[in-house]
């Protein structure tokens, strides 16, 4: 069993869905429908596994997006990416770990299904546009063109500034201590001047429902967190390729990530939804 082409790619197909799902509960689901579509294929049939097994995982996916295309219409408030517990190793592969951050999630999540795909395959897992235009069922020529469509997307909503992940660590570390204490004065230290915060409750848990924009009201905002709740906890972790932090509020998990520009958080996603925070306590696998 565990030569089987299936298991030894798992990871590699998980990160595929993730990258187009946004969500690894959903990414879970297209793996248990790819491997019972696999385990009836004639393996005599197939030339490549891992090609075979990536091009099946892309078409679930796409159908998977199309079907949930409505109920995320129909979400209570800003939708985020599932975040993922991972190991600081991630970060060692600088453009697996910027794909799937929060950050470039939520920029992919701008994107329409087909061009998605061909974004993640080609600029992500360097797909050959022959075996994505096999995979998406257009012509090779019409795969270029979307991708380039796509590239333009993302490089005009793509985070600008690219820093250390020991400079992350250093202002995630010193927003959370500024959080513990509910010190103003801390925080909008912290805080570039015009962040951002985009929070994600799911309608289950108290959540701000639209982005809310500058440190003047982002500052105020996150302070009276502490003064309101009896224990606020918060750890440095791994997720999604950088530094983060999960904060419990009495109890109640929030996993935070950021995007960081001249030693300051430039945008704060909070992910509030207990949907979406079953999976703190198990590393992810991720690879290309």
């Amino acid at each position: 069993m565990t030569d089987d082409p299936f298991v030894t790619h798992r990871s590699l197909l998980f990160t595929v869905a993730y990258e187009m799902l946004g969500s690894a509960a959903d990414a879970e689901d297209v793996l248990q429908e790819t491997w019972l579509r696999w385990a009836d294929v004639d393996r005599s049939q197939v030339r490549e596994a891992r090609a075979y097994l990536v091009r099946a995982v892309t078409r679930q996916s796409l159908n998977r997006l199309r079907t949930l295309a409505r109920s995320r219409e129909d979400y209570v408030g800003e939708w985020l990416p599932e975040p993922l517990l991972t190991s600081p190793d991630v970060a060692e592969d600088i453009e697996l770990a910027e794909s799937v951050s929060i950050a470039m999630l939520t920029v992919l999540e701008t994107l329409g299904p087909v061009e998605r795909a061909v974004f993640v395959l080609r600029e992500v897992f360097e797909m050959p546009y022959g075996e994505i235009a096999e995979a998406i069922g257009k012509s090779p020529a019409a795969v270029r063109q979307i991708g380039r469509r796509a590239r333009e997307h993302v490089a005009a909503r793509r985070p600008r500034v690219r820093v250390s992940r020991a400079e992350q660590r250093a202002v995630v570390d010193r927003f959370l201590a500024a959080l513990r204490t509910g010190t103003l004065q801390d925080l909008m230290e912290v805080l570039a001047p015009d962040v951002v915060l985009v929070a994600d409750g799911g309608g289950r848990v108290s959540a701000v429902l639209a982005p809310v924009h500058g440190a003047d009201v982002v500052a105020p905002m996150l302070a009276r967190a502490q003064q309101v709740v009896d224990a606020l906890e918060t750890t440095t972790v791994w997720l999604n390729g950088e530094p983060a932090g999960l904060v419990a509020f009495d109890g109640v998990p929030a996993a935070l990530s950021v995007e960081v520009a001249d030693g300051r958080i430039t945008r704060l996603y909070v992910v509030r939804n207990p949907e979406k925070l079953t999976r703190m306590d198990v590393l992810a696998e991720l690879s290309r």
